[in-house]
């Protein structure tokens, strides 16, 4: 009888195995993501189809609003025009802004200003600043939001905006926020400030949810005053580690009308969670420090029809003719992107690559490293950030393009995460952009191919291994 029982559970798995190698390949456009999630599904029994229920599901086609509430909140937005006649842009920015565009419906906002920071402590001295000036409401998103001393900082201020009649509402993401207590966001409730996870993962919900995290990291004071990038609530971002490591980011403060497209994206989210709550706010129409800076705000996630921002970057990397800068803290790019990659270096194209020797994953650091030979052969340079964690997004491109926001350039951030990146289209703000990289790399070793070919087998090993699962990390 137990024989029969072994043959019958075996049968069993054998057609579950089947079925989900059957609704990948029909699923999974991608080839290369398809044949990762095939080997793990053959050569990973049980482990491998446990793991595709809880992260190999498409969510195609799922709506984070209806479309009468997204109806409803464009008819409270202001009217905005798209119109490139008049645009001082290159041909090249012009084909971005209508791809942009037609992908999402992300809007050229002319008459911006771009603050930039790299410094955790500086970026929130500010946000602070702007919050306790607040007069109207306080939207905050953010990945992380850690229960330590900024985060507890950041609390009070908000819970006293709240207790002056400001209306303060807090998004987070639950996975993303895990380490987080619950009596932390209870109590932060309990202060007057209306906090939500996304997505919050239960027992049921737990296959349903747990792949797809909200890695927007974006604020709208007033309707005034934005703030998008990739730091974190967390004391990692304004304090040296014991060791000495620091946590590099990037993070901007925009003012100008690209504020009404943040507010409409943090405002989708925010319905999405909790429908029945009216929160949309019209954002100002006079901007006392903007300036002269095109932006488009691109957002992008599990749910869209399209790959937005992997389209974004391919046109931006494919239109390159000086210069491509990147910097990011994992590098797991798909096919197309590294192809683009190459295909520009081996064009002449200064294309460098800036990643941390230490990553905050070791299974992503040996990601990342699988790549380097690749790019090093067809002429791309490649540096290690030396002083801690580069967790920088950002890529500047020629003169007069820059891309930066929450989206790593790898396969999570392109496929499964929901992200938010801003298009930008300025020579001084790629200007700045491009002192600060090469401040950085003052800091940094570069890869050379031939100390790069010496590294031990044991090292190559495990790239390769980690590499075949890329596509599903």
């Amino acid at each position: 009888m137990s024989r029969w029982i072994i043959f019958v559970l075996l049968v069993f798995y054998a057609v579950i195995v089947v079925s989900c190698v059957s609704v990948v390949i029909a699923e999974n456009k991608n080839p290369i993501r398809a044949v990762a999630w095939t080997l793990a599904l053959l050569f990973l029994p049980v482990v491998g189809v446990v793991f595709y229920f809880f992260f190999g599901r498409s969510m195609k086609g799922t709506r984070m609003v209806s479309r009468k509430v997204r109806r409803k909140l464009l008819e409270k937005s202001r009217p905005r025009q798209h119109d490139l006649d008049n645009s001082c842009l290159d041909p090249d920015s012009r084909q971005m802004v209508k791809l942009a565009h037609t992908l999402c419906h992300a809007h050229l906002d002319r008459n911006n200003s771009v603050e930039i920071f790299t410094s955790g402590s500086e970026k929130f001295r500010r946000f602070m600043d702007d919050i306790r000036n607040a007069r109207q409401y306080v939207f905050i998103q953010y990945y992380i939001y850690s229960d330590d001393r900024l985060g507890n900082e950041l609390l009070d201020l908000l819970a006293s905006k709240a207790a002056e009649g400001v209306q303060v509402k807090v998004l987070y993401d639950h996975v993303g926020s895990f380490s987080t207590p619950n009596s932390f966001f209870r109590r932060m409730r309990q202060l007057g400030v209306d906090a939500h996870p996304f997505f919050k993962v239960t027992f049921r919900k737990l296959a349903n949810r747990i792949n797809w995290r909200n890695h927007r990291k974006i604020a709208v004071i007033d309707g005034r005053i934005g703030y998008i990038g990739g730091m974190n609530v967390a004391d990692r971002y304004v304090e040296t580690a014991p060791d000495g490591r620091i946590w590099r980011d990037t993070h901007l403060r925009v003012c100008g009308p690209v504020i009404e497209s943040m507010l409409y994206s943090f405002t989708v989210d925010w319905n999405f969670l909790r429908p029945d709550d009216d929160v949309y706010a019209i954002a100002g129409d006079d901007y006392p420090d903007a300036g002269d800076v095109p932006m488009q705000l691109v957002t992008s996630g599990p749910i869209d029809a399209w790959s937005n921002l992997v389209l974004c970057f391919q046109k931006a990397i494919i239109s390159a003719r000086k210069r491509i800068y990147i910097q990011t803290p994992y590098f797991l790019p798909t096919d197309a992107l590294l192809k683009a990659l190459q295909g520009a270096a081996l064009s002449g194209v200064d294309v460098r690559i800036m990643i941390p020797e230490k990553t905050d994953s070791v299974m992503l650091g040996f990601g990342s490293r699988s790549y380097i030979t690749d790019c090093l052969k067809a002429g791309i340079k490649f540096y290690f950030y030396l002083p801690g964690m580069l967790h920088a997004k950002t890529m500047t491109i020629d003169d007069s393009f820059v891309t930066t926001g929450s989206v790593n350039f790898d396969f999570r951030s392109f496929e499964n995460n929901f992200e938010g990146n801003l298009l930008i289209y300025s020579e001084d703000v790629n200007r700045r952009m491009r002192d600060i990289f090469f401040t950085d790399l003052e800091a940094c070793r570069k890869i050379r191919i031939s100390e790069w070919r010496h590294r031990s087998a044991y090292e190559k090993t495990l790239e390769a291994l980690v590499r075949l699962f890329s596509p599903i990390l």
